[in-house]
């Protein structure tokens, strides 16, 4: 994994992984949005053929990222599964039971429709509101940011837009930092990209090939 990119904001120390996840030091906090694990399952149930090496891929990220921060707590801001049951959340509960001791926290989404006993078996503590922690508050759409927080929320998988000679572009996932919240990368990568407007953004990193490059 390559190194973490420092980004400060309400004197807090942000570390922007090029795992698209975030470590927030003081509270050790993993944070990260948009996983939709399940999801090529869904697919799979409906016909389309999609690879079943991809949910497997971002729980081995997901992994790896945990092992390098070693965070106390991981907050997921929503979508960390994609719809109802299906035989890859099998694969995540058997995964899960290898980071049994690994607090997880799911601010829930609009694709989290799980039960109440599947979360509750796989260990994860459900919020239903948006979540507010010291200067931040955790919502997964940012029109649900609550008042006087500066939050951090998913929900959209942004990306920006890069252009060069040519004609050439490149649209890449990207940390989207606005004056009063920042939106996270998608973590899954069999997700879309909205590309988002960089002039309504303060800062914005992007993320290529597991590297954080700051654009703006």
């Amino acid at each position: 994994m390559q190194a973490p990119v420092l980004h400060q904001l309400c004197g807090q120390r942000l570390w922007l992984s090029g795992s698209r996840a975030l470590f927030w030091e003081e509270e050790s906090i993993l944070l990260l949005s948009d996983l939709h694990l399940g999801k090529s399952g869904h697919f799979r149930k409906e016909g389309i053929a999609v690879p079943g090496a991809v949910m497997k891929e971002d729980m081995q990220r997901l992994l790896e990222v945990l092992q390098f921060f070693r965070p106390k707590k991981l907050v997921v801001v929503g979508d960390l599964f994609h719809s109802r049951a299906n035989i890859e959340l099998d694969l995540f509960l058997r995964w899960r039971t290898d980071i049994a001791h690994q607090p997880i926290l799911l601010v829930k989404g609009n694709h989290d429709v799980l039960s109440d006993d599947f979360y509750q078996s796989a260990g994860i503590e459900i919020q239903t509101q948006p979540l507010l922690l010291g200067p931040f508050g955790f919502a997964h759409d940012p029109a649900d940011a609550p008042a006087g927080s500066y939050t951090f929320c998913g929900h959209l998988h942004p990306g920006i837009l890069l252009s060069g000679l040519a004609r050439q572009s490149l649209r890449l996932p990207c940390f989207y930092f606005t004056s009063g919240y920042c939106i996270l990368p998608a973590f899954g990568r069999f997700t879309g990209l909205a590309t988002l407007p960089p002039g309504k953004a303060q800062s914005v990193f992007a993320v290529a090939e597991e590297k954080v490059m700051k654009i703006i």
